[in-house]
């Protein structure tokens, strides 16, 4: 009988997969179309891989504050919770990419920062982690990265072979790896690290003019971090430590507050800018496109109960409200379905009507029935349109939140620009923002990674990884590296 590494890889139905790295796209450039029916397919089948906990993030905890305007961007926006004065209410999540329920707060790992306005205009979800980039650009490498930092299919183990064979095979990570084995890899608490948007999206004024926008929320707190040494002792002392210093400050009236900021763009600049401003795993140099204050995030509520407003709490990208929409960002376009499909698998079909998801507008929406529903719309049609008397939507023409795209139907990576290079960015992330101790410390976390278990031939693309990226903090680390290993045997084959 065949493995299922004998043959290629196929759909569900046995039928052979075109692609496992790139969606299907209107252009290399282009918006994702539905009919890309393997990556719907991995994309749902992932979003069920596991119950009830969320697959990514599912470790943990957050409060309510309020988002307050300080300056006026309606040069940029139209969205009511943009304009100056006004003052929106607003959940936050933290949690860790990769650990279950019960992982400790201080492993190494990218933080998510999830934020939920309720805006006189609906929801706006706004769904980032403490660094402003990530791993792979194409959503069809989601669930394999994902995988890859999970655990073993044997074992039930996480490894740190099958972390860097993804990593290393796939050289656009480069950037976001670089944030997380430095010193942003370990915050000493969610109040003391950044939030990113990450993503670029689009903002549309009133008179229809549309720009590019990048979101950057800094720390009032000032940032501050853990050793390697100091994570590793307090995941043993207190494994729920970065939720209970949240707590406990709101509790003691020590409110957290983060600045919000955002990098904006004129919409005509992307066609021609030497990077690819949708590109995920790239920043925009601030001296292009300088920070711009908007308003402060302060957190002064407390949930009363955990379950029901912290983990029923469901984000999504794709909640937009009226002045912001998505951007030709790949990985935006595919978490805009992923994420509010992974809530009707984990919450239900109608996740939305849980007190803490439920906007403050009344909604009127044709989604109706299925399990749980306790707000409905009486005996009024459940069709559109409806000689009844309910409402419907009917808009036709230029949406003022879309954009152009052009070409055949594809499956290729983002047209390469100028700047487009994997390793540049972290490169200069290395050398001119780490500070010679964190680059010790780099130098130590990378190399202590890699003794972990990483075999031939991972171990020497890992490597030859971070050459690319410096060549001084790479080779530090393959000395440490060859120094610190056991000869391989005499077969040649590395030990298990």
């Amino acid at each position: 009988m065949k493995t299922p590494t004998d043959r290629h890889s196929t759909t569900g139905s046995g039928a052979p997969a075109v692609s496992d790295r790139n969606s299907l796209t209107i252009g290399p450039d282009g918006p994702i179309v539905l009919h890309d029916v393997h990556f719907l397919e991995q994309m749902a089948h992932f979003n069920r891989e596991k119950v009830p906990e969320r697959q990514p993030h599912a470790k943990g905890a957050g409060a309510f504050g309020v988002f307050e305007t300080t300056r006026d961007m309606s040069a940029y926006t139209k969205a009511a919770l943009f304009q100056k004065g006004a003052q929106t209410k607003m959940l936050a999540r933290f949690s860790t990419v990769a650990g279950e329920m019960g992982s400790p707060d201080t492993w190494r790992d990218v933080r998510g920062f999830s934020l939920k306005f309720y805006t006189t205009e609906g929801n706006y979800d706004l769904v980032g982690n403490n660094t402003p980039i990530f791993f792979v650009r194409d959503p069809m490498k989601f669930p394999h990265f994902i995988r890859s930092q999970k655990r073993l299919p044997d074992s039930g183990l996480r490894d740190n072979h099958m972390q860097w064979d993804f990593w290393s095979s796939n050289p656009e990570s480069a950037h976001q790896v670089t944030y997380l084995m430095g010193p942003r890899g370990l915050p000493r608490t969610w109040r003391h690290m950044n939030g990113y948007g990450s993503h670029t999206f689009m903002w549309v004024n009133a008179g229809g003019e549309r720009f590019w926008v990048k979101y950057h929320f800094h720390t009032q707190q000032g940032m501050q971090f853990f050793s390697n040494a100091e994570a590793q002792r307090m995941a043993g002392l207190d494994a729920d430590y970065h939720r209970r210093d949240l707590f406990d400050a709101i509790a003691r009236r020590e409110f957290p507050q983060w600045i919000l900021s955002v990098q904006v763009m004129p919409y005509a600049d992307a066609k021609t800018y030497r990077i690819n401003p949708f590109d995920l795993t790239k920043t925009w140099p601030h001296k292009d496109y300088p920070l711009i204050d908007v308003g402060t995030m302060t957190l002064n509520r407390n949930p009363e109960n955990f379950f029901a407003e912290i983990e029923q709490a469901a984000f999504s990208p794709g909640n937009v409200v009226p002045g912001i929409g998505l951007s030709p960002d790949k990985m935006l376009l595919g978490r805009a379905f992923a994420y509010n499909d992974a809530q009707r698998n984990r919450i239900g079909a109608n996740f939305h009507q849980l007190p803490v998801n439920q906007p403050v507008v009344p909604v009127n929406t044709y989604m109706f029935d299925g399990q749980m529903t306790y707000h409905h719309s009486g005996n009024a049609p459940v069709y559109a349109p409806n000689s009844g008397g309910r409402l419907w939507a009917d808009e036709t023409g230029r949406v003022d939140d879309g954009w152009e795209a052009d070409g055949e139907m594809v499956r290729s990576a983002y047209t390469v620009r100028p700047e487009d290079d994997d390793f540049t960015q972290p490169g200069i992330l290395v050398r001119n923002v780490f500070t010679a101790a964190e680059r010790d410390e780099l130098v130590e976390t990378v190399a202590g990674s890699l003794l972990g278990g990483v075999r031939s031939p991972v171990l020497e693309r890992a490597l030859q990884y971070w050459e690319s990226i410096d060549a001084d903090v790479g080779g530090r680390i393959e000395k440490k590296v060859r120094s610190g290993r056991a000869p391989e045997p005499a077969s040649g084959m590395s030990e298990s």
